[in-house]
């Protein structure tokens, strides 16, 4: 099979198609011929040499989701036949015409959705139910302040939250972004190149605060986050991309019963992302088309991944970037 390899750590020019043998499968793991791949800022990490993949995933082929056909089952795989289409969230290996995903990490195509659009969802979707849903304990009416409101992650934060009957203020870094935070449901998108999101977030809420950030900048941000939070409030990290130190005030957070928490998928079980699977599969997937879509940016041949981690890297897109074998 053809695959996008990581020849040195470095810049996108890194990335070149070569000739790998296709995976062989365990006894739980489906074998996926694949259509569609997500790219994700962890990729662009693990080509720097700055995020090296698991234990028993592929060193230098990056890839955390994928969508695809069903061309091979385990012998313990019965929920799954030859020929279904597929989406998946993966340790890695992605950028690859075969890859091979633990059954647990695999999802039906959504209602509505085709197999390019279904790519776009596993590594966000999983990142956002994790992180809000179940270390954020949301509950209906409450406020999230996501960060980043059209990346991957933002967009589907924000519909996931609005689905669910909460309020959901963004941040963003243009205008145009800003606009596609207001029509996927936000009611407030700051674009923080331009305005304090601290201040305007005040003047909009009065003398409300947020329930739940959702971070992914760090450094500066953070004690703005938490004088944004109300009582009880929570502060999730799922990235620091700013800065990786953030200066708290400590007797505010004992004073106002503050939570400062956090995460990263890619290390986690396949049982635990299993329950992530379950539930979105339960929650969030009859949510689609009517109250959830998939927000894609572009898509690039396998061959122009290049291009595709360089259009990342400049933060110029509003959703996801995909990959098409």
């Amino acid at each position: 099979m053809k695959a996008v390899v990581i020849t040195e750590a470095g810049a996108p020019d890194v990335l070149k198609i070569k000739e790998r043998s296709k995976p062989k499968i365990g006894k739980n793991e489906i074998l996926i011929k694949v259509r569609a791949i997500g790219i994700n800022r962890p990729d662009i990490a693990q080509r720097e040499g700055k995020y090296p993949a698991p234990e028993g995933v592929p060193k230098d082929i990056p890839g955390l989701e994928v969508s695809g056909w069903v061309a091979e089952l385990g012998e313990d795989v019965k929920t799954w036949e030859i020929g279904d289409k597929i989406c998946a969230l993966l340790a890695g290996g992605g950028y690859a015409e075969y890859v091979a995903a633990p059954k647990e990490q695999c999802l039906t195509i959504p209602e509505g959705l085709s197999l390019e659009e279904a790519a776009s969802l596993p590594e966000t979707f999983f990142t956002v139910w994790n992180n809000i849903f179940q270390i954020g304990k949301f509950i209906k009416d409450e406020t999230v302040l996501v960060h980043g409101g059209s990346s991957g992650i933002g967009v589907a934060a924000i519909q996931m939250v609005k689905a669910m009957d909460g309020q959901v203020i963004a941040t963003a870094g243009s205008e145009e972004k800003c606009e596609t935070c207001l029509e996927l449901g936000a009611s407030l998108a700051i674009n923080y190149k331009k305005q304090d999101f601290e201040t305007k977030i005040k003047e909009h809420l009065g003398s409300k605060r947020v329930d739940i950030v959702l971070d992914m900048v760090g450094g500066s941000y953070t004690m703005k986050n938490l004088r944004l939070l109300n009582r009880k409030g929570r502060l999730i990290m799922i990235n620091a991309m700013e800065n990786r130190m953030g200066e708290v005030d400590l007797l505010r957070i004992m004073t106002h019963q503050l939570v400062i928490t956090g995460s990263t998928l890619r290390p986690q079980s396949k049982e635990y992302k299993g329950h992530i699977a379950t539930q979105l599969m339960e929650e969030i997937w009859p949510l689609f088309p009517d109250k959830i879509k998939p927000v894609i940016h572009t898509a690039f041949p396998m061959a122009e991944a290049a291009e595709a981690h360089r259009l990342l890297e400049s933060s110029k897109h509003i959703g996801k970037i995909l990959l098409l074998v």
